[in-house]
């Protein structure tokens, strides 16, 4: 079969943790030619070396996606050094679930959100828009969430930052197909990002688990302690409980490894065990 990352430039924002990391390192071993962005200049020293000592491909620069200057930049610096940008994946994100009652407490956390979920998705599909256009093809890849799918209790603000992405991901597709495919990515509840420490109130997680939330906070409790069954950590289970983030990361190398004329429009992957409603 075809390998239709070999040989791709993929630019990655959120690159120095979290799914974005897995992304450039999955990227890089199949050849492709990575550029990773983000905030954390230590996180990306760490994974270019990671890359480079694998024999693998990549340019980086440190982004913060609120600023549109220099999202820009990050895709100059894939076009200087790559001659391209194929693929945009947008996918530096925070996640500070709280409920409007914790206002006083949330707000700040929230204006950020609301600056780097929204606006820094905006700002890389702004920035790699005309190279792609110019290119006469292009993928960007959104990373969403389910907690965009439907309102719920504790992440109002959140919820609508991912319910933004959706709808910035598929006007963009409607305008501009035949030369850019679009493909949004929502993650289920993924414990190992590290994204559950920039939760405001760690009760706000209930509106994803409704129903669910009696049986599955101990369950949670139970993970953290180390004491929950073995098959319900085990990927083979069919109850498995709790998504490792590798498995978004393969599901967006997934949406790269397709031919140019084929789209993988949304994916959602979930833990075949999980609680989460949505």
């Amino acid at each position: 079969m075809s390998d239709h990352v070999q040989g791709k430039v993929v630019v990655v924002t959120g690159a120095g943790g979290g799914f974005g990391r897995l992304v450039c390192l999955a990227a890089a071993a199949r050849g492709a030619h990575v550029v990773a962005g983000d905030i954390d200049e230590p996180a990306l020293t760490a994974l270019a070396s990671e890359i480079v000592a694998a024999d693998g491909n990549v340019a980086t620069l440190t982004t913060d996606v609120t600023d549109l200057a220099a999202q820009h930049a990050l895709v100059a610096l894939a076009l200087e050094r790559f001659g391209a940008i194929d693929v945009m994946v947008n996918n530096a994100g925070v996640m500070p679930l709280a409920f409007f009652a914790d206002h006083v407490n949330a707000m700040a956390a929230w204006n950020r959100c609301i600056d780097i979920n929204f606006r820094g998705v905006l700002n890389g599909m702004v920035a790699a828009y005309d190279p792609m256009i110019e290119q006469g093809r292009g993928q960007v890849i959104n990373v969403s969430s389910i907690y965009g799918n439907f309102p719920v209790v504790g992440a109002g603000v959140y919820g609508a930052t991912k319910a933004a992405v959706d709808f910035l991901s598929e006007s963009l597709r409607m305008e501009s197909r035949g030369r850019i495919k679009v493909t949004t990515v929502k993650p289920t509840g993924v414990p190992a990002t590290g994204l559950a420490g920039g939760v405001i109130n760690p009760e706000a997680v209930i509106g994803i688990l409704g129903a669910n939330a009696a049986t599955d906070f101990p369950r949670f409790e139970a993970m953290a302690a180390g004491q929950l069954p073995a098959e319900e950590m085990d990927p083979d289970s069919i109850r498995y409980f709790a998504l490792a983030p590798q498995f978004i990361a393969d599901a967006i190398l997934h949406a790269i490894d397709q031919p140019w004329g084929v789209s993988i429009g949304e994916i959602t992957v979930r833990a075949s065990g999980d609680g989460y409603i949505l």
